[in-house]
């Protein structure tokens, strides 16, 4: 695979932005977020079990994803799963060999024996 030059790695990029971010905030900065990590969050039901209960109760609720409550909207949805898709290559030999040829590539000789 070749490699676009002017373009850097996701690890370069991560490590730029780690040392960009860590010059604009100073060491104080960093220990205060570490400080918090301990402290109740909006997030955390430990402290307030009536929202934790609230909650835990909308988990039964039907949700929009939910085809349980909804047979002819889950036979839409079956139905479409045998179309063909941006990623099916039923309809495209050519499509699909390349991409067999990019996966024998990439697996680096761990293929089957």
């Amino acid at each position: 695979m070749a490699e676009d030059k002017g373009k850097m790695s996701v690890n370069e990029a991560g490590r730029k932005g780690g040392e960009a971010t860590s010059e604009s905030h100073g060491r104080e900065f960093y220990q205060e977020i570490g400080s918090k990590g301990g402290q109740a969050s909006g997030g955390n039901f430990k402290n307030d079990p009536e929202r934790a209960a609230e909650a835990g109760s909308k988990g039964g609720q039907v949700s929009g994803g939910n085809f349980k409550n909804d047979p002819e909207r889950a036979s839409e949805a079956g139905s479409k799963g045998g179309q063909a898709s941006g990623g099916n290559f039923a309809n495209d030999r050519e499509r699909a060999s390349e991409a067999g040829r990019k996966g024998g590539q990439n697996s680096r000789g761990g293929g089957r024996s």
